[in-house]
């Protein structure tokens, strides 16, 4: 399998997900923007699988990157991302959004787990009424994205 065929529309992905309802397997959901991916990204991929058989990733498009992070990012574009996303052998499907948040995609995948990082508060994640159960996963502390845009820039600086 290579990593195109891991990246699905969403009536690919709800066509997936049906076939996984049928064959009573659990489907995990998370999202992001995962730019530059880093240790945290991997640990949070790695709990979402564990928790279901059927991980599906959400994966902000270029322009909500933009309107969410500024400007300047996405530092890698929506394909970019989105081929090494697929490439982790945690994640089985990922599915490109446009808007800024993944509601949509939930409210029409209904996961059986939705899965955010602990920085979120329960009561903040988006279309958690739409999911079976929803898991707040611990966050690697000093890994994130921004802080290594900080750091590279510090040392070209």
């Amino acid at each position: 399998m290579t990593t195109r065929n891991k990246i699905f529309t969403l009536p690919k992905a709800l066509a997936a997900r049906r076939k996984a309802i049928g064959a009573g397997r659990k489907t995990v959901f998370t999202n992001g923007c995962f730019d530059l991916i880093h240790a945290g990204h991997v640990a949070l991929l790695e709990n979402a699988r564990s928790l279901g058989d059927l991980l599906i990733v959400g994966l902000n498009s270029d322009a909500s990157v933009r309107r969410l992070k500024g400007p300047s990012r996405p530092l890698n574009g929506l394909m970019d991302r989105a081929r090494v996303l697929a490439a982790f052998a945690a994640v089985d499907i990922v599915v490109p959004f446009a808007r800024d948040t993944p509601y949509e995609l939930i409210k029409a995948l209904r996961p059986d787990i939705l899965v955010k990082g602990a920085d979120y508060s329960h009561v903040k994640i988006v279309g958690r009424e739409f999911a079976g159960k929803t898991v707040r996963v611990s966050l690697v502390k000093g890994r994130s994205t921004t802080g290594l845009i900080r750091k590279m820039r510090k040392k070209n600086s």
